[in-house]
């Protein structure tokens, strides 16, 4: 068990979920069922021998940290792998629940009992990128009208940088590009690349923008210009800081196109829903929820 603080958070929870499942307990000192809580998860913690780790985040000392998972009440237990939340719960759970949440998502204890060599790397469990891709194109083939998977399938291509094969793929929706949120958010992606790619050379655009940006704060067109070169390289957080700078500036800048041009990245980098059963929360994406939040602080100021 650890404390975390702003300081560490990164290293003891987001970097250490890389190599085993860490276990946030958002607490209180005054909390009366934080403290029916708190011994059962070290003592599960100790039972469970390495298979996950515990990490205690005081919700008064760190309201940083607990305003980007959203919490709202305590005790809330968030479980993150591979530096992303996958699931969650909240209140005083008995210890049987506790440990049917953990054995639902953790590893079997035999699988720590193997020699290191006959471990299998997870990485090498993954599907094939192709084979994904190829599920997705056979999904879309089999329901045209399922935008979900054409969503689905056009953002796959286009993370692999095969442009031309997601524009095929998105012209049967292009129509609903407009009322769809979604397919909306393909379109603004696809424009962003076309429109880095009318540049006359790709490699220095980057430079260009910020030159002009030091020049002119106010140059909201080459800060727009940077969000997209950003977007097309699906450097998604420093676009969306970028288009917060105009916001700040301009909430209503050329037909408001910072926040609908936001709202898009806010909607591609979406991670997949996960179901939770009755009583739990579902996992929030601390750096999507931080961005949210970022962009309503701006919009209703």
């Amino acid at each position: 068990m650890i404390d975390i603080t702003v300081e560490n958070f990164e290293t003891e929870v987001i970097a250490a979920s890389m190599q085993v499942p860490v276990l946030v307990d958002f607490w209180a000192p005054w909390c009366g069922p934080c403290k029916s809580l708190g011994p059962i998860l070290e003592k599960l913690e100790v039972d469970y021998a390495g298979r996950f780790k515990l990490a205690k985040i005081d919700s008064d000392q760190e309201q940083q940290i607990a305003a980007m998972f959203g919490i709202r009440s305590i005790p809330t237990c968030v479980l993150l792998m591979n530096g992303q939340p996958v699931d969650g719960f909240t209140g005083a759970q008995p210890e049987g629940q506790v440990r049917a949440f953990l054995d639902k998502h953790l590893p079997p204890a035999d699988a720590f009992d193997e020699p290191q060599d006959e471990v299998p790397d997870p990485l090498a469990a993954q599907e094939d990128p192709a084979a994904a891709l190829e599920k997705l194109q056979q999904a879309v083939a089999a329901d045209p009208a399922n935008d979900d998977a054409r969503f689905d399938y056009v953002k796959a291509l286009l993370q692999q940088g095969r442009e031309d094969d997601a524009k095929v793929a998105f012209a049967p929706v292009i129509a609903k590009a407009g009322v769809s949120r979604k397919l909306g958010a393909l379109k603004v992606w696809m424009d962003a690349i076309d429109s880095v790619a009318m540049a006359a050379d790709v490699s220095s655009a980057g430079a260009e923008f910020d030159t002009k940006i030091a020049a002119n704060k106010r140059d909201f067109d080459a800060r727009f210009g940077r969000a997209q070169w950003l977007i097309a390289q699906q450097c998604w957080t420093d676009a969306m800081d970028e288009l917060l700078e105009i916001l700040m500036r301009d909430k209503g800048w050329n037909d408001e196109a910072a926040r609908k041009t936001y709202v898009a990245v806010l909607e591609i980098i979406e991670p997949p829903k996960v179901k939770v059963a009755e009583g739990q929360i579902p996992p929030q994406d601390p750096v999507l929820a931080s961005y949210r939040r970022r962009l309503s602080s701006v919009v209703l100021s």
